[in-house]
């Protein structure tokens, strides 16, 4: 299993970044794949947004509907577009898959600032 991020980057604050994660290597029908943030001072990765293969959206509390996230299937990719992006949201943000095993991807840096 291989998980192959991109997108992030620099961003002024108001704007947006579109986030791309691919799976491959033997996928399950079954899943859930998604973002996680490791924003600084902050010790853990919280969850961005994740969805699963029966299309079950959660996204974390901070989101406040400004980031989307999108699956297609067919490329086992999942999307996440950011919007209205603020200092805050700077970190870096890891794709997760998970089915029966679990991979985290190697992370991709966003930076918001002006």
């Amino acid at each position: 299993l291989q998980l192959v991020e991109s997108g992030g980057g620099l961003v002024q604050p108001g704007g947006s970044l579109r986030l791309s994660c691919k799976a491959s290597g033997g996928i399950s029908l079954v899943y859930v794949m998604g973002w996680y943030r490791q924003v600084p001072d902050n010790g853990g990765r919280e969850s961005v947004a994740t969805i699963a293969t029966t299309d079950v959206i959660q996204y974390g509390d901070f989101v406040n509907g400004r980031f989307i996230i999108s699956r297609d299937s067919a490329k086992n990719t999942v999307n996440l577009e950011m919007n209205k992006l603020e200092p805050g949201d700077t970190g870096i943000y890891y794709c997760h898959f998970q089915d029966w095993r679990g991979c985290w991807g190697q992370g991709t840096q966003v930076n918001v600032s002006s």
